[in-house]
């Protein structure tokens, strides 16, 4: 439950929210790149502007606030004059269109699609970082590590680097210092005189603590506005901060949830039309020294958005080997009863994925999710981890009728693959051919990547965010100049369940069994199986990923394992590799609109599956048989993530029962479990009388939002998932 002053802040914030003022910072950031520092030399003007428009945000406090610091992105005043180096992204657009032929017609294919396809798609981000370094040093400390490596730098680039970082950190200082004057006005002199100690100074408390978090972070969140930038392990770094104030007798639990409490609100508030953006905490999980990590922090973080019933942060469940037992039956509760919010990731499943990747055993125990479901480690990636899709289930219709698009008969130019399935007289040619098909695309959008992270790395230096990312400090280079640690880029290869099951059809009904000649085939898909049902029904009823055989179960292994392959020959610019990141988000509806019949029986613009679940049509044999065969695909080479989705019916699905699949997942080595336990006839009265459900949330892919929200593709794709009943 939650105290009488939270519901009351609950109320103001809910108001604020959908009514938030006008912000400037974009507009503050331009005019002083173009009118107040136009001479400086480059990385000064980059770190000068960002700073003035830090410095010059507005200030909302109100005396009820037990916690300093908010900002807005709602509403931002027009920029009428840009400044191009600004706008990296653009100019990297068009740089990467101008190289690629028909760029175009690999975007409206699926076939790459990246940090922008000029159409809005959006995806820096995605990383966490480690702001423990102002808790424990405070900015003050933070600086002077900068100021001292500025006094014997490696070379030009370092120093520039050093003297951008001091800059920001300065800027945190002072928009800090704005707050203190406001609350001092207002009489609120306990979070003034806080706010004077921290974070210019490192913690102390728990309240100190999560006052420097908070200011840090949406000072970052300015720096870096990218969806998916993430608290990460809130639990385990506050936690140091609550334990010792707990053994003074300086606070209880009940006062340390009112202060989480609040910290979420303030997150709710910033982003309250904005369900789609991602800020997630994950909780629980494991030490450095693979001990258990779960503390009371843990469970009240997961209490505390059950009980405010909010959108944001996103709280996820790292579930460690071992588990408390209260863990696991507070995660069951949060799927069962947590408005379709809770997603859970098995550490000993991801731990080994890491560390089979290069990455050492203690910094693989550091895992957090960036994003929807990205994995990376706390504080030591650029941030390119998740910059793109593509449709692997249109790659492989485009192999099999020769760079055809069934959508609208036309023919790709940008296909060299030309003969068809008819020219194959052997499945591993066509299947050889099928992995060249994808990594061409894969690999080109690694390119992509390639350039606007050249780009990044001069026009988006990033100082604040890079001050604490290991190892920007010792290498004297930003977080995307080579100064992360860990230079990985990861994209989604999209549709695996469905090209799977086409591509195991082709091998059963054309090549092993002869059920039809590739003539046969090719002509049917074609058609949308018009005059071919019984093609169409002999194709449907071969076995599928999600049925439990092994045969299938073995081919899903091998496409899975070659695809990580693939993604992994590819090396960045900084010396990292590339890394298949498997979800789905709100795509899912892009992409069966995009997808002719396929040879697994489907007909055309029907539903893809989600991440790796198998699809709904292909789990006629209960959900252990599904969660066996998607089990037995190689996790542990996905190490950037792979989810899963697994839609309950709410009248069968107890805690009881619950908590047995997480653990029969967890035991079987599958990484990350998720779904909805809504009743279908709930979602489509909420079509119907939208204004009577605005409560309702619901897990879209990677992440949950107000249902009646969503796009209505989106819509029919959630309500068409298959409901498990035993």
């Amino acid at each position: 439950m939650i105290s009488s002053r939270i519901q009351e802040l609950q109320k103001l914030s809910a108001l604020r929210g959908k009514n938030p003022k006008t912000a400037h910072f974009d507009y503050d950031y331009h005019y002083a790149a173009i009118n107040v520092f136009p001479n400086l030399p480059h990385y000064l003007k980059l770190a000068k502007s960002m700073a003035y428009a830090i410095g010059n945000q507005d200030v909302w406090a109100y005396k009820e606030d037990g916690l300093g610091g908010r900002i807005y992105y709602d509403k931002e005043k027009e920029v009428i004059t840009r400044d191009p180096n600004l706008d990296y992204i653009t100019s990297a657009y068009k740089q990467f269109k101008e190289k690629v032929v028909d760029y175009d017609e690999l975007i409206d294919n699926q076939l790459i699609l990246n940090v922008t396809d000029g159409k809005g798609l959006w995806c820096n981000g995605h990383i966490t970082w480690l702001y423990e370094k102002i808790l424990s040093l405070g900015v003050t400390g933070l600086k002077q590590k900068f100021l001292e490596a500025l006094e014997n730098p490696k070379d030009q680039q370092a120093k520039e680097f050093y003297e951008g970082v001091v800059i920001l950190l300065d800027s945190l200082l002072e928009f800090n210092d704005k707050h203190i004057a406001e609350y001092e006005k207002l009489g609120n002199m306990e979070l003034a005189d806080r706010m004077k100690k921290v974070p210019r100074y490192a913690c102390e408390s728990f309240k100190e603590a999560v006052q420097a978090y908070f200011m840090q972070h949406i000072v970052v969140m300015r720096e870096n506005p990218f969806g998916g930038n993430s608290p990460g392990r809130l639990d385990y770094y506050l936690w140091p901060y609550l334990e010792k104030d707990l053994d003074n007798n300086t606070i209880t639990l009940e006062e340390a949830k009112e202060i989480i409490c609040e910290l979420f609100l303030r997150i709710d508030e910033r982003l309250y039309n904005m369900d789609a953006w991602g800020e997630m905490i994950v909780v629980g999980g494991t030490d450095e020294e693979g001990n258990s990590a779960v503390n009371p922090l843990s469970y009240i973080m997961v209490e505390a958005i059950m009980d405010l019933n909010i959108i944001h942060p996103s709280v996820y469940i790292r579930m460690p080997a071992n588990p408390p037992k209260e863990f696991m039956e507070l995660a069951a509760k949060y799927i069962k009863d947590g408005s379709n919010r809770a997603q859970i990731f098995s550490d000993e499943a991801i731990i080994n994925a890491l560390t089979l990747s290069g990455i050492d055993y203690k910094e693989a125990r550091n895992y957090a999710s960036g994003g929807c479901m990205e994995i990376g480690i706390q504080g030591k990636h650029c941030d390119f981890l998740y910059c793109g899709w593509q449709n692997t289930a249109k790659m492989l219709e485009l192999l099999v009728t020769g760079g055809i698009s069934l959508k609208d008969n036309k023919k790709l130019k940008t296909f060299k693959y030309t003969k068809s399935i008819v020219g194959y007289d052997d499945f591993e040619e066509f299947y050889n051919d099928y992995l060249k098909v994808l990594k061409e695309y894969v690999h080109l959008s690694f390119c992509e990547m390639d350039l606007f992270n050249e780009l990044a790395e001069r026009n988006r230096p990033s100082y604040l965010m890079s001050s604490m990312i290991d190892d920007c400090l010792e290498r004297g280079r930003n977080l995307n100049a080579g100064g992360a640690k860990y230079h990985d880029y990861g994209t989604t290869p999209m549709a695996l369940p469905d090209t799977i099951d086409s591509l195991y059809a082709i091998k059963y009904a054309i090549f092993d069994h002869k059920l039809c000649s590739k003539e046969e085939l090719l002509t049917a898909l074609k058609i949308n199986f018009d005059g071919y049902e019984k093609l169409n029904y002999t194709l449907t009823n071969i076995p599928k990923y999600g049925m439990d055989e092994d045969e299938i179960n073995q081919f899903a292994s091998r496409l899975i394992s070659d695809m990580c392959d693939i993604h992994h020959s590819y090396k960045t610019r900084h010396g990292g590799h590339g890394k298949p990141v498997i979800l789905t988000f709100i795509h899912a509806a892009a992409a069966k609109g995009i997808l002719g019949a396929r040879p697994s029986g489907k007909k055309a613009f029907t539903s893809i599956a989600h991440g790796v679940t198998p699809n709904s049509a292909s789990m006629t044999e209960g959900i252990t048989a599904a969660i066996n065969s998607c089990c037995s695909i190689p996790f542990n080479k996905i190490s950037g993530g792979a989810s899963t989705m697994w839609d309950l019916d709410p009248d069968w699905a107890n805690e009881v029962i619950i908590e047995s699949l997480i653990k029969t997942f967890i035991d079987k080595k599958g990484q990350i479990f998720q779904g909805n336990a809504t009743s279908v006839a709930e979602l489509i009265a909420a079509t119907k009388n939208p204004e009577e459900y605005q409560h309702l949330i619901v897990r879209v892919g990677g992440y949950s939002a107000r249902f009646i929200n969503l796009n209505p593709s989106v819509q029919e794709d959630v309500i068409n998932r298959f409901r498990h009943k035993g």
